[in-house]
């Protein structure tokens, strides 16, 4: 691990501070944790970025959709009926 120095606004780390309190762990924890969601957020924005990219370079045809309808398993669980 390597240590780091930030600035931080005061009200920000006041609320950091109580949550880290709630969550009984310490400010350098919930800031990794917070920080490893931030970049899993970030790559899954640019992954569906370059999908919308290409579905509209390459939009889907009425054939590309029919060939899939068949493989669609919905199930009757979702209404109650099993």
């Amino acid at each position: 691990m390597k240590t780091i120095q930030m600035t931080i606004d005061e009200t920000l780390l006041q609320r950091v501070d109580q949550t880290v309190e709630d969550l009984q762990t310490t400010r350098s924890a919930f800031i990794r944790l917070a920080l490893e969601q931030a970049l899993r957020q970030y790559h899954v924005r640019r992954l569906e970025e370059r999908d919308e990219i290409g579905y509209t370079a390459v939009p889907a045809t009425a054939s590309d959709i029919e060939e899939w309808e068949t493989e669609q398993e919905w199930g009757d669980e979702w209404n109650g009926e099993k």
